[in-house]
Formats: C-alpha cells, sequence, structure tokens
C-alpha cells in the first residue's frame, strides 16, 4: 500500500529545506526562468486563440495589433523587466574577465529593447508607417543582433568560472544560432509564408538561453545555502 503521508511529509521536509536557502540571488534567478515562461505562453495562447493567424505565417509582434494583443504586450513588457532583473544575477555571480561588463551592458539594453518592443506595437504589414511602427522595428532589429554580442562578450568569462564554465560552449553555438537565423529572417519577408516561424525559432534561441543560465544560477544561489554578499564574484580577470 503507498504511504502517501510519507510521501507527504518527505515533500514537505525537502520544500521547507529549499525554502530556507532562498536568497537575493535566488530571486534574480527567478525572474530570469519566469520572463521567458511569460513571453512563449502569451505568444502560444494568444495566436491560438485569434482566428485567421497563423504562428508560421505571422510575426510575433502583429499579434499586437489583434484583438488579444495586450496579452502580447503583457508577454514583451514582462520578458523585457525580468530580463533587466536577472542581468543583476548575472553581474554578481560571473567571475569578471576580458568583455564581460560590455556583455553586461550590452544585455541590459537587450531588456530595455524588449520593453520597446512590447510598448510600441508594429505596423500593419501593408499599412501606414507610423512612428510608432518605427520604434518597434528599431528595437526588434537591434534586439536580435546584439543579443549575440551579448553572449560572446560574457563568453570568456563564462569559460573561466568553475560554476559556469559547462554553459560554454552552448553559449557559443546560441550565438552562432542567433547569427544565422538573423540573417534567414532578413531573406524571410513577412509576405513570405515562413516569417513567423523563423522568428519564432530566433526568439526561441534567445530565450532559453537566458532560461538556461536563469537555472544555473538558481541551482547555485540553493547549493551556496545561505545570502551571500553581492561582490563575491568581484576578482577581475
Amino acid at each position: 500500500m503507498i504511504n502517501y503521508r510519507g510521501i507527504y511529509l518527505s515533500f514537505q521536509s525537502n520544500l521547507l529545506s529549499i525554502l530556507k536557502r532562498l536568497n537575493i540571488h535566488s530571486a534574480l534567478a527567478l525572474a530570469g526562468i519566469l520572463g521567458p515562461v511569460m513571453l512563449a505562453i502569451a505568444d502560444i495562447t494568444a495566436a491560438t486563440c485569434v482566428c485567421n493567424y497563423s504562428l508560421v505565417r505571422d510575426s510575433i509582434s502583429s499579434l499586437a495589433l489583434t484583438s488579444l494583443g495586450w496579452l502580447q504586450t503583457i508577454g514583451f513588457l514582462t520578458l523585457g523587466l525580468f530580463v533587466e532583473i536577472f542581468t543583476a544575477g548575472l553581474l554578481f555571480n560571473i567571475k569578471r574577465a576580458k568583455w564581460f561588463h560590455l556583455g553586461i551592458g550590452i544585455f541590459v539594453f537587450f531588456g530595455f529593447a524588449m520593453l520597446l518592443i512590447g510598448a510600441f506595437h508594429t505596423d500593419p504589414v501593408a499599412g501606414t508607417k507610423t512612428f510608432e511602427g518605427t520604434i518597434h522595428g528599431l528595437a526588434a532589429r537591434i534586439t536580435f543582433s546584439l543579443f549575440a554580442v551579448a553572449i560572446l562578450a560574457l563568453a570568456t568569462a563564462i569559460k573561466k568560472d568553475p560554476d559556469w564554465q559547462h554553459l560554454f560552449r552552448y553559449t557559443l553555438v546560441t550565438a552562432i544560432l542567433a547569427v544565422l537565423l538573423g540573417v534567414i529572417l532578413r531573406i524571410f519577408q513577412e509576405s513570405s509564408g515562413w516569417f513567423g516561424l523563423v522568428e519564432r525559432i530566433l526568439v526561441a534561441n534567445m530565450i532559453i538561453w537566458v532560461e538556461v543560465a536563469a537555472l544555473n544560477l538558481l541551482w547555485l544561489s540553493l547549493k551556496r545555502g545561505k545570502p551571500v554578499q553581492l561582490d563575491s564574484k568581484a576578482g577581475t580577470g
């Protein structure tokens, strides 16, 4: 017979043990974990509930022009805000090396660009160009272009830090894919019929890296077992 009480008590004990080890770095990590999840949920929910919208054909941004546009806007705003918070986790938890601060600075700008993408809606494909749409398009291009630069700048520090070096090769692969997918996206115009799929793969490549890095930070924060000083990784390389 299954001992449900024993299972419950074991689960409760493990959960309390984890909660006791949570600290400020855990909070920064959770922001990085939740941001990508919120964007993915918002995109999939809105895209599947809007009539005549195609995940393969239509851009993510064009969801803002539909009846559920508010949901897509919340997704981008949440991601942008949480990436800004998570960047502090990277700053305080990876040993400094060459180009590290440049990477952090670009990552901050990456989060801010996501906020702009959410705050300013795109123009319809065949519609009149507007100031709002221009800002949205510029923010999107900057985001897609600078993400690879940001993680490449962080790559040296990731390689030299024992707590992060297992993500070094993954970081390089993600950067290469970001560049290749960015080039492919320029080839597939919004009227091509495949733009939405390519754009979603590009965005997924970026936010999955954020998700993986955030999970690593969460694991490190729990392993430490107690709050640590924010400058604990402040050595220079």
